[in-house]
């Protein structure tokens, strides 16, 4: 089978892990029963070794295939059309049950029209397919057991008979108009009995879950243009955010490559503390402050775990745990041959300064419109600006994790500025004790060294670090963290620059890996969708709402068939990077939701 482009799937989940569904019926990844457990199904970075849960007709005429949610849910539905009938998949993960389930995959296979003959194969690759298992058939479920000391198990219930070949379960069955088949592949814990026993836990588990995205998603205060959208990005980022922990996952997946055949391919399957400020903003500004008070306790824990000397980590596993060692994984050949297959990331070790502004900003941000914080937690944080003090001349290696060497870069400078703001704000709107007048000569300070070091006359432009030619599409969001007016002349010029270097059509480069600073990989890159979104934003904010609205409209239709993005677009619009990116949705929310206000303003 050869490798469907990444924009032909959908995403379930259950607010553990996620499950990437194909228009083909096929599930070709999933890491279970974590976001960060190792994968099941990899069949999408190697379609002979990764595994698969397939469950699609066997029809002989051409066949259309369509993918839609259902509305206002993340319960997928992929039909098959063609002159012999109609076929349907739905395909969830439960959630909303009264009962405690054990993580299920649920799929129901259902003629339409006709009399169809489908297929159904389920062939596990533990461990990122270096574990054999062996299997188990009983009456109406098979268990897959993986070798190793840490077995895992998985069920896989269903009243079509099934059959055993090298491993792999497989089924042939025929559905007449308005019958369907039902399979649960769930997660089995010794001694423990599954909900999935019971004749109606289908029926039940789909109405549940169907009610819970529901319910969920009224609780959203956005009313205005662009609604559909937003609302998809705002289920999406939900599904992939850890109801366990409260953190967020950059994206579910793993080495989906940044350009096809290269080696940008890397793990996203971890909590970036650069989300914190664009995940907190989002999410209080649609209302869902109870998720924004759980992201904010995973923050306000993550303070408490800082360095001796005040420094917090970039990046941490869903759960804190700090060491993400990367590895590859030699025996996967990649999506479509993209290599090498990371798992765990390098960058967790970094130093990446422009962070505390990040979390400053979000701090501030739910402190203003969620609960006041603590004073434990201003204790952490003070000392986090204190190290900030000391540290912010340092060059390090940026928002795009370079790994080329160390610069100063203009964006880890402003973000610095905005960590000292935002905590001089903070301690005098709670008269919370701090060295303010050391504080504000630092933030002062550090003003001016952008002004003057990063500024060039020549370009009439903010530059990517110190002494370079060139334009960074993170100075985007230099007006968004207020340290200068939309409106502002050298911000105006700096728009041109990075309009004239960067922008194609509506589509925004990160920046051009010809002439920024070396981030020590070969190789080219898409568009970066989130940018893109943050160039929308820039217009909206300086009023040029014509513009900003049309190139709105223009990213929105990038989005694949359900609305969702990867990191990435290529030439030709294909999706690349990994899938979904909860990055790229915030700063949809985000641009929608602040163009729509000033259209309704008119401002």
């Amino acid at each position: 089978m050869s490798y469907q482009p990444i924009e032909n799937y959908g995403v379930i989940g259950d607010l553990h892990t996620v499950a990437l569904v194909g228009m083909d019926g096929s599930i070709d990844f999933m890491c279970f029963p974590n976001f960060d457990s190792p994968s099941v199904f990899a069949a999408l970075l190697d379609n002979k070794k990764g595994g698969r849960f397939q469950l699609a007709p066997v029809l002989n005429h051409r066949m259309r295939q369509k993918q839609i949610y259902l509305p206002d849910t993340n319960i997928l539905l992929s039909r098959f059309l063609s002159e012999d009938g109609v076929a349907e998949v739905s395909d969830f993960m439960p959630v909303g049950t009264p009962e405690s389930h054990a993580h299920a995959v649920v799929r129901r296979a259902k003629t339409v029209r006709g009399q169809i003959d489908f297929r159904m194969v389920c062939a596990p690759a533990f461990n990122y397919g270096r574990s054999g298992h062996r299997v188990e058939q009983r009456d109406g479920e098979v268990l897959f057991i993986s070798e190793g000391p840490d077995a895992t198990v998985i069920r896989l219930r269903t009243e079509v008979p099934v059959r055993i070949h090298e491993g792999t379960g497989v089924a042939d069955f025929t559905l007449h108009a308005g019958q369907s088949a039902a399979f649960v592949l769930e997660n089995a814990i010794n001694g423990s009995a599954s909900p999935s026993e019971s004749p109606h836990f289908v029926s039940e588990s789909f109405k549940c879950t169907m009610n819970f995205w529901r319910n969920w998603l009224r609780r959203s205060n956005y009313r205005g243009r662009w609604r559909e959208m937003v609302n998809r990005s705002a289920l999406t980022l939900k599904l992939l955010t850890s109801q366990k922990h409260g953190s967020i996952v950059a994206a579910p997946t793993f080495s989906l490559p940044e350009e096809i055949g290269g080696v940008r391919n890397w793990d996203y399957r971890y909590t970036w503390i650069r989300d914190a400020s664009f995940t907190l903003y989002a999410l209080m500004r649609l209302g869902y402050t109870e998720e924004a008070a759980g992201f904010m306790n995973w923050i306000e824990t993550r303070c408490k775990e800082l360095a001796p000397d005040g420094a917090l980590q970039i990046m941490y596993a869903l759960d804190g745990r700090h060491e993400l060692s990367e590895e590859t994984l030699p025996h996967f050949e990649g999506y479509a041959k993209s290599s090498p297959v990371r798992i765990g990331n390098g960058a967790y070790d970094q130093l990446q300064l422009d962070i505390y502004g990040e979390l400053m900003d979000s701090v501030y941000l739910y402190n203003k419109y969620g609960q006041p914080i603590s004073y434990d937690f201003w204790m952490n944080l003070t000392r986090m600006i204190d190290w900030v003090c000391k540290n912010w001349k340092q060059p390090d290696e940026g928002i795009w994790e370079v790994r080329g060497g160390r610069r100063e870069f203009v964006y880890s400078r402003i973000m610095c500025w905005v960590a000292l703001d935002r905590g001089l704000r903070l301690a005098e709107k709670r008269s919370f004790p701090a060295p303010v007048d050391r504080w504000r000569k630092v933030r002062d300070e550090i003003y001016h060294d952008v002004y003057d070091n990063f500024w060039d006359p020549e370009l009439r432009s903010f530059v990517q670090y110190k002494g370079a030619k060139t334009v960074d599409a993170s100075c985007l969001l230099m007006p968004m963290v207020k340290f200068i007016s939309p409106t502002d002349p050298r911000w105006t010029s700096t728009m041109q620059a990075i309009e004239e270097s960067l922008v194609e059509d509506s589509l925004v480069h990160r920046y051009r890996t010809a002439h920024a600073a070396p981030d020590g990989l070969s190789g080219k890159e898409g568009t970066f969708s989130m940018c893109s979104f943050w160039y929308v934003e820039c217009l909206s904010r300086a009023g040029d709402l014509e513009k900003a609205r049309f190139y709105l409209e223009k990213a929105l239709g990038y989005a694949n068939h359900l609305g969702l993005y990867a990191e990435e677009l290529g030439p030709r619009g294909e999706h690349l990077g990994n899938f979904p990116q909860a990055f790229t949705h915030l700063a949809l929310i985000s641009a929608a939701y602040n163009l729509n206000q000033n259209l309704s303003d008119g401002v």
